[in-house]
């Protein structure tokens, strides 16, 4: 009977295990024989070279900046994306009726195409846009919103704030679901406040779900490419240059197929090896709260 209950196991799970393997695991060993090539997506033949892309891919300015953009990415969408899920999903929890209505409403923006949403707000933004038209007659300002290095991340770390805002609040209200009120009871009881109440009742307990919203935060980081292809292609001066985006020019612009595998290789490295040094930071700040 336990050999029967494994095989039904292994059956249920063939289709994802199949959609892996088609999908992640062949074009991963794909990406790894071409990152040692100078293969350009047309020749038939496959140029051995070593480690040479790897050493380029170091000393590039493009992949430098991919870097460290992403990393600036992080700072400024990661506790963005984490305060507005978690007041939003307070504000859900609250309700006392139609939550569901509300969590759906919310939900729709991740629903929305980020080419859709990058050339809406491009519209908004642009130079004859009735906003900027307003500013300046207004106010006498003249400000170039994508053309500025600290103003065209910020935007857009907005912009994919505001689309996963909805998704991550989801996780986090059934975290909030998951609290029992007896918990809120007593502390009512022993003279708690709604601030007390949130700093050590509420997100202690809430910590399994801000451990798999940051994660997701994080990973999410390393994968952007829409929003910055349509509204900069990457700059002003490479300021929102990503991984994605370096990736792409190198592999389908340039022909580089080669070195843009070695690209993502490497992507995928420093992913790994952010994801873990995140996951431990959590482990560490939930073993505070008494979680193992």
């Amino acid at each position: 009977m336990k050999k029967g209950q494994e095989k039904l196991g292994w059956l249920f799970a063939s289709p994802y295990l199949v959609y892996s393997l088609i999908f992640f695991v062949i074009p991963l060993f794909g990406a790894l024989f071409l990152s040692f090539t100078n293969w350009n997506l047309i020749s038939p033949q496959y140029e051995n070279v070593g480690f040479l892309n790897f050493i380029q891919a170091v000393k590039s300015p493009g992949v430098k900046a991919a870097f460290f953009v992403t990393y600036k990415f992080m700072i400024i969408f990661v506790p963005m994306v984490l305060i507005g899920s978690l007041v939003i999903s307070l504000i859900i929890n609250s309700l006392p009726r139609f939550k569901s209505f509300f969590s759906v409403g919310y939900f729709l923006p991740y629903l929305a195409s980020g080419v859709a949403t990058s050339v809406v707000v491009k519209g908004i933004l642009s130079y004859n846009s009735a906003l900027n038209v307003w500013l300046r007659n207004t106010w006498h300002l003249n400000i170039d919103w994508l053309g500025s290095q600290i103003l065209a991340p910020l935007i857009i770390a907005v912009m994919i704030s505001w689309k996963f805002m909805g998704y991550y609040s989801l996780i986090l209200t059934s975290g909030l679901e998951s609290i029992p009120g007896e918990v809120y009871e007593a502390a009512a009881i022993d003279g708690a406040t709604g601030w007390i109440k949130f700093f050590k009742i509420t997100l202690p307990l809430l910590y399994p779900a801000m451990f798999t919203v940051t994660i997701l935060a994080v990973g999410l980081v390393f994968g952007i490419f829409t929003e910055p292809y349509v509204l900069t292609g990457g700059g002003p001066g490479f300021s929102t240059n990503t991984w994605q985006i370096e990736i792409y020019n190198q592999a389908f612009s340039k022909l580089n197929a080669g070195y843009g595998s070695a690209i993502a290789i490497i992507d995928s490295v420093v992913t790994f090896v952010t994801i873990i040094i995140v996951r431990r930071l959590l482990e560490i700040w939930g073993k505070s709260y008494g979680w193992e």
